[in-house]
């Protein structure tokens, strides 16, 4: 039912329903104008994709927490995105109406992303990062159509920043390795020996306990890690993918290195973190602790300032490659979501296939070419 009429104060009221049977009325003083609104809203309620009028003036933050309660994340992402929102979302639209927030504008808030304010004394933000946090109020958006509650994304026409160019992976050279394990205190250079020889994350390393490895089959089981969310205290946690959950085998060097550390520091005893191989006052390692540790290192061993202890999972990629392990061999041992992941990483490490190609198409072609020569026949 769709009808316009004229009021006792002069004004036209259109009046419809949808598709459920809900009533919407507006007023207008001219009549043509209320027949082009209800003309607009009855197109949409026939196409299927019929907006509430009402629903779009929520704020953004109020869909934006509603959004967030809803979202299965572990607790170091829900931190990310709350810190996202908080930082950068929340103080350009958080009060904006959803329905009133154009592309235009979502266009000119990344690019002050991504250039930075010189004036506020705002740094620019990685095009990478830009992304995530575009990504984020893109799929806040997302949710809001879905909800019925704005028309269209105004972040889909969005032209985002293309991402600095990816400095190529340089592992470690043995002999850095060497020197940064004998450079390391005593208690962590089984962490440095098993990092390098399996290319586990850190955190994976800081929430290893004991009953993950298996010394008689020479494996270790990675199934979680040790999560660190600023304000709350360490927790064990799933690993970074379901990917991550995996069994690397454990060279004897490892086996070796691993007995003689908990020989001397034996495993946690007691507690929520009982049986943990690497730890520090009662508790497992964090980021930050062992950063204070590893940078020194770093700059003793003559290594660049910000290499990470992430050089170490490098260096264990770069010995498998180097030993001529396939690239799905490869993405299993470090836990990778696919072997794209791999290969963005890592392509430039396999050994170049140029002569291979030449030889390949010699061997077929050859005759031909001998043909070619001495204007005779193929041989077949």
């Amino acid at each position: 039912m769709a009808n316009i009429q004229k009021r006792a104060n002069g004004q036209w009221r259109a009046r419809y329903r949808d598709e459920a049977g809900r009533e919407y009325a507006k007023h207008f003083q001219r009549k043509v104008d209320a027949q082009q609104w209800l003309d607009r809203q009855m197109a949409s309620v026939v196409r299927g994709d019929h907006v509430d009028p009402g629903v779009g003036k929520e704020t953004l933050r109020h869909h934006a927490e509603a959004w967030m309660a809803m979202q299965p994340l572990r607790a170091s992402s829900r931190y990310n995105y709350e810190s996202h929102l908080r930082r950068h979302i929340y103080p350009a639209f958080g009060s904006r109406q959803l329905a009133s927030i154009m592309p235009s504008e979502i266009q000119a808030w990344v690019a002050r992303l991504t250039l930075g304010d010189p004036g506020a004394k705002v740094r620019p933000m990685a095009a990478s990062t830009a992304g995530v946090v575009h990504a984020i109020l893109f799929s806040i958006m997302a949710a809001a159509v879905v909800d019925r509650k704005i028309r269209a994304n105004p972040c889909e026409s969005t032209k985002l920043p293309k991402n600095e160019q990816v400095r190529r992976v340089v592992p470690m050279t043995t002999e850095q390795t060497l020197a940064i394990r004998e450079a390391m205190p005593a208690e962590l250079r089984a962490m440095v020996t098993l990092a390098a020889g399996t290319g586990m994350r850190q955190s994976e390393l800081f929430g290893l306990t004991v009953d993950r490895l298996d010394f008689l089959r020479r494996t270790v089981t990675v199934d979680r890690q040790v999560l660190t969310v600023p304000g709350r205290g360490p927790a064990f946690g799933p690993p970074k993918t379901k990917a991550s959950v995996r069994s690397i085998p454990l060279p004897q060097v490892v086996v070796d290195s691993l007995a003689e550390h908990l020989a001397r520091f034996p495993a946690l005893q007691s507690g929520e973190f009982a049986g943990l191989v690497f730890h520090r006052d009662g508790g497992p390692w964090s980021r930050q602790a062992f950063g204070h540790i590893w940078r020194p290192v770093v700059a003793e061993v003559g290594l660049p300032p910000r290499t990470g202890s992430h050089a170490l999972r490098h260096y264990y990629a770069s010995l498998l490659i180097r030993h001529g392990e396939s690239v799905k061999t490869v993405q299993a041992r470090l836990g990778h979501a696919s072997a794209a992941e791999t290969l963005d990483t890592y392509s430039h490490l396999w050994p170049d296939s140029e002569d291979r190609t030449r030889d390949a198409v010699d061997l077929v072609l050859g005759n031909l070419a001998d043909c070619v020569r001495t204007g005779g026949a193929t041989k077949t």
